[in-house]
């Protein structure tokens, strides 16, 4: 729950524009030896209102170790850092946008999804939406997504 309910965007288009321009999320994972945040490139597809993350790396790694254990994850982005300076340490502040949301965390397996999901990826920092990926490299390459079941933005 949200404690500065006047900061809250409640508006979904303008939520995605604030995610959107967002430059990368941070995943928050936990086990048994604790919690661990990792920033990650990412894409985003929305349908119906269900919002989905893609996101890629390596085949192996704590990462991979963690999203396997536990696949409820938290995620993170932010953007627009600002400070406001003052006379007194009080008058300072600090201006932003973020999201923060959880969701769960499925391996892609599927070369057609692997593909859609890599264009998702260039699409949010090309802004082209069609690419031509190499077979083989996809089939090494580990395609991940979130599917998020809620999410919440902040602005101030």
């Amino acid at each position: 729950l949200m404690r500065r309910k006047d900061r809250e965007i409640t508006d979904y288009q303008t939520m995605l524009e604030v995610l959107a321009a967002c430059s990368c999320i941070r995943l928050g994972l936990a086990d048994e030896n604790g919690a661990y945040i990792v920033p990650v490139n990412f894409g985003m597809a929305e349908e119906n209102g269900k919002l989905t993350l893609y996101f890629h790396g390596a085949k192996e790694g704590r990462k991979i170790n963690m999203m396997k254990k536990q696949p409820r994850i938290c995620f993170e982005a932010d953007r627009k850092h600002e400070i406001v300076t003052g006379e007194k340490a009080c008058d300072y502040s600090f201006l932003y946008q973020s999201v923060i949301g959880y969701g769960e965390a499925k391996f892609i397996e599927g070369i057609d999804e692997k593909e859609m999901a890599m264009n998702c990826i260039m699409r949010h920092y090309s802004g082209k939406d069609s690419w031509e990926f190499n077979k083989e490299i996809l089939e090494k390459t580990n395609v991940m997504k979130i599917i998020v079941s809620e999410w919440s933005c902040k602005e101030h």
